[in-house]
């Protein structure tokens, strides 16, 4: 049964994070990695951006799916496509999002290489995206049930 509270909970802690990530929308690529703290900010909120959606993509897989993936642990990626299977979100939606799985491993896992061009271009990349996954989750959610399969949802309001 999908939990909708903790689900809109989810979405309202990366709407709040996505805020955030306003405020470094236009910063020039030096002025981000000239200022240390601009630097971390951007990396932790983003972390934490991709991390909340991943805890929501997992609850939609565990409550929603009905074969092997919802035992099994899927890659952080995979849960953002998955959710593209379960007829979320479109498939091409799926796979551009799936992309930031890939920079929160590289921040998460502290790679020293990492290109702050990379970070720097996935400020507007991550604001845009997000806006349209809470806009795809929040549909999703009041709609009720899944289009593609018909099958009705479970909703569990607490």
């Amino acid at each position: 049964m999908v939990r909708v509270e903790f689900v809109r909970r989810k979405l309202h802690l990366i709407s709040d994070d996505l805020s955030m990530l306003l405020r470094f929308k236009d910063e020039t690529l030096e002025s981000l990695t000239d200022d240390d703290m601009k630097l971390a900010a951007v990396e932790r909120i983003v972390e934490r951006i991709v991390m909340r959606a991943v805890d929501a993509n997992e609850h939609f897989i565990s409550e929603l799916a009905t074969g092997k993936e919802r035992t099994s642990r899927l890659a952080y990626r995979d849960t953002f496509l998955m959710l593209a299977e379960l007829g979320i979100y479109p498939k091409d939606f799926a796979e551009q999002i799936a992309k930031s799985a890939g920079l929160r491993n590289i921040l998460v896992h502290d790679y020293n290489d990492i290109d702050r061009k990379i970070l720097h271009g996935s400020i507007r990349d991550c604001l845009k995206d997000y806006h349209k996954y809470l806009e795809y989750i929040s549909d999703f959610l009041e709609s009720g049930s899944q289009q593609e399969t018909g099958q009705e949802l479970k909703i569990q309001s607490k």
